[in-house]
């Protein structure tokens, strides 16, 4: 009975967030098969709540709306939480690599803005950050560049994190 209880307050947890979905790309892909050509459409989505959770996710299905729902739903499966400082930018320079896609990133000053592009752009836009710089390298693909960034925010540390990774007091760090 606990578990019924507890799987219907997730539920509502869930619900109550207010996830922001965006499709950055939805494509017409074609496999081939005996009797001709397949049609069917792939969905890049992130999910995000502007307040630190972000997520991106790939859908495909034969046709759009059920390719954006297989992506929301793939993109709620690989949440992450992003460490914001009190500026709403992240708290050091970073850089993430998916493939051939590799996106830098640094923290900027208040009132600057996101200075991205792309699918980098959005991802920051959904995840809360509101002041940083960040440039894509190498490859132009949307889902990659997406993906590298929720690499590089994915790698970024707290100066409490890293003072409990390194065992010290927080004091220790700025001396």
């Amino acid at each position: 009975m606990y578990y019924l209880n507890n799987k219907k307050n997730n539920q509502q947890n869930d619900k109550s967030i207010k996830w922001i979905e965006r499709a950055v790309q939805i494509r017409r892909v074609t496999k081939v098969v005996k009797g001709g050509k397949k049609l069917s459409f792939r969905a890049i989505v992130i999910v995000g709540n502007k307040k630190g959770e972000i997520g991106v996710g790939a859908g495909k299905a034969g046709d759009v709306i059920g390719a954006v729902k297989k992506g929301v739903s793939n993109a709620k499966k690989h949440l992450i939480n992003v460490p914001l400082t009190k500026n709403n930018s992240i708290p050091h320079k970073t850089l993430g690599v998916a493939g051939a896609a590799k996106v830098v990133m640094r923290p900027s000053a208040p009132g600057s803005g996101i200075i991205a592009g792309g699918a980098v752009r959005t991802v920051l836009e959904l995840s809360g950050i509101q002041n940083i710089l960040a440039k894509q390298l190498g490859s132009g693909n949307p889902l990659n560049n997406a993906r590298a960034t929720i690499n590089a925010l994915n790698t970024l540390k707290t100066i409490v994190q890293v003072a409990k990774d390194r065992n010290l007091p927080i004091e220790a760090l700025y001396n």
